[in-house]
């Protein structure tokens, strides 16, 4: 067993899911004395999740940091736990399209978890999917006007996404922070980890960012909205981006005006864990 992990949750129900979140970025200064990093938030969002399954299903999450500049580890093959069903990798300022060391690092390590270990489901939210997407040999890159798409935004559902949220309303609102986006998802023609005649589908798009998930059934379910965030996280985040001169302030201003507008985070996370737990396993596609 090598780095892993860093740190662990433990749940008190019989029936549980074991996720390994792979943290590409560190949390508002603030949410880190409340809270802690990425790892702690998205728990804490699972287990809510878990207490509204039926019937009720736990979490126990695993939590490694991996941005190599800054003290990170990305972690081996031999690192992982038999028993993980699932890894989740997390929003970052980081670009998923870059050449950074450690970027290529995290790709060879999903490619390898993929082809070796069909067991485990990846999700991965905004530069997770990205990078997950890119894996996969989806194109990675920014918005060609420049344009983020931020705070809270409603996202049109295909009928996968629809069977996914089990939902029938045609829409689903997440909050979003990005420039990047990914042109085109996945396929057997972009990949050789796919095989010929995988359903590949993106449940939903908005007008700026056509393919805001990607669904395999059984292996993945990313997503570009952040269902981790709530108004004081979207808050956050844009003074952050602000603060690192990525986002105009006045943009940031507009966009946090809707940070309080009420959102579908748990409804994704509910979801996800359905698909973790391979509740739609028997789900049929076109």
């Amino acid at each position: 067993m090598g780095p892993l992990p860093a740190v662990q949750t433990v749940s008190k129900h019989d029936d549980k899911v074991r996720m390994l979140v792979l943290e590409t970025d560190e949390t508002h200064p603030d949410t880190q004395r409340e809270i802690g990093g990425f790892g702690e938030v998205f728990n804490n969002l699972f287990v809510k999740a878990g207490d509204d399954h039926d019937p009720p299903l736990g979490i126990e999450t695993m939590m490694q940091y991996i941005v190599e500049p800054e003290g990170g580890e990305v972690p081996g093959p031999n690192d992982i736990p038999e028993d993980l069903h699932a890894i989740l990798i997390t929003g970052s300022k980081w670009d998923a399209h870059g050449d950074d060391e450690w970027i290529h690092k995290l790709i060879d390590f999903i490619k390898y978890i993929w082809t070796h270990r069909p067991d485990i489901k990846f999700t991965g939210i905004c530069f997770g999917h990205q990078i997950l997407c890119r894996a996969l040999g989806s194109t990675v890159e920014p918005e060609p006007n420049g344009e983020w798409e931020l705070s809270y935004t409603e996202l049109e559902l295909s009928e996968v996404g629809q069977k996914l949220f089990r939902t029938r309303d045609s829409k689903i609102r997440l909050h979003q922070m990005h420039l990047d986006h990914v042109v085109n998802a996945p396929s057997p023609e972009t990949t050789d980890l796919l095989d010929k005649g995988t359903k590949v589908h993106v449940w939903g798009g908005s007008d700026h960012t056509e393919v805001q998930g990607v669904y395999i059934q059984k292996r993945l379910f990313t997503s570009q909205g952040h269902m981790e965030f709530n108004e004081r996280y979207v808050k956050r985040q844009l003074e952050m981006r602000v603060d690192a001169g990525s986002v105009e302030k006045n943009d940031a201003d507009e966009a946090a005006e809707r940070a309080d507008w009420m959102h579908d985070g748990l409804v994704m996370a509910k979801a996800v864990l359905r698909f973790f737990h391979g509740d739609d396993d028997r789900l049929e596609f076109e």
